[in-house]
């Protein structure tokens, strides 16, 4: 089977479009058009329903789905070490960060690591953790921060970085002299929080059930500054990593009674071959670790 329309049959399935996957090609629609037909013809399968603007996948064409990206991400794999032997490092790490740690804890280290290594390139993503987890497991990303407890089996990962949960309220607050807070009086109020797909909101849903509280939620937004916006402002509360409140003095951090600690993870693929600029990256986080637990790479 060639590879090639394995790589036209993934992007055609990824956007749901034959133009659309051509212009990510750089190739001619009729190209890949003709590439899925011989496809088809080959397998003696239909693996696309064509519709006037959409496509989308048969039964058949979705069971091809899985092995086709299974094979192209090993024969990537394959070249980018074949080239490494070869003494010709791909030089560039693409790699997925939540917001909260992208604004706040990753910074210094991204410019750390480019300073040591400035011929490798950084390629950043911004996403939450689960669909982080996603694209990595597809391909898309060579490493990415995901949630420490919750790695699945296809992946590999090491602890870097632990941090406690915090209530996040305005100073002139009824909750901001408190020493700590419940998770009743947490839910009593109206919240602000990350949309699903964040260990933020993760985090709270977690919490909320262990209460069996259903969470008032004033606002839904992924966007830092929002969230920091409104809350000053007196609509919600919300809780965040104590790292977002530095050199901000409108708001108050205080701890759940029940600390919250959430453990992140630097994860790639368990089959995946890494490259020499991706395991450098890793053994820099690490290095750089704030998790006092946190298992050197093996």
């Amino acid at each position: 089977m060639d590879i090639k329309p394995l790589r036209y049959f993934v992007e055609v399935a990824r956007h749901a479009s034959f133009t659309r996957a051509a212009e990510v090609l750089h190739v001619a629609q009729p190209a890949v058009s003709m590439a899925i037909r011989k496809l088809e013809g080959e397998l003696q399968l239909t693996l696309f329903h064509r519709h006037d603007r959409k496509v989308t996948l048969t039964d058949e064409g979705q069971r091809l789905l899985g092995h086709a990206k299974r094979i192209l991400q090993t024969v990537d794999d394959a070249q980018l070490e074949m080239q490494e032997l070869r003494g010709l490092t791909r030089g560039e790490v693409r790699v997925g960060i939540p917001g909260m740690l992208g604004s706040y804890y990753f910074p210094p280290i991204l410019m750390a690591f480019r300073h040591q290594h400035p011929n490798i390139r950084l390629s950043v993503v911004e996403a939450g953790t689960g669909r982080l987890q996603d694209m990595l497991q597809e391909g898309l990303l060579d490493l990415a921060i995901i949630v420490a407890d919750d790695v699945p089996e296809t992946l590999e990962a090491s602890l870097f970085l632990r941090q406690q949960m915090m209530v996040i309220v305005p100073q002139d607050h009824a909750l901001a002299q408190q020493p700590h807070i419940s998770y009743e009086a947490f839910f009593d109020e109206e919240l602000v929080l990350f949309q699903q797909g964040y260990f933020h909101r993760k985090a709270v849903d977690l919490i909320a059930r262990r209460c069996q509280r259903t969470p008032n939620i004033g606002f839904e937004t992924n966007l830092l500054p929002l969230i920091k916006s409104i809350v000053k402002q007196g609509f919600g509360i919300s809780t965040l990593l104590a790292m977002v409140l530095r050199d901000d003095p409108e708001l108050v951090a205080v701890p759940f009674e029940e600390p919250v600690w959430l453990d992140l993870s630097i994860a790639w693929r368990r089959q995946g071959y890494q490259s020499r600029a991706n395991r450098e990256f890793v053994d820099f986080v690490l290095a750089h670790s704030t998790a006092d637990h946190a298992k050197p790479r093996s």
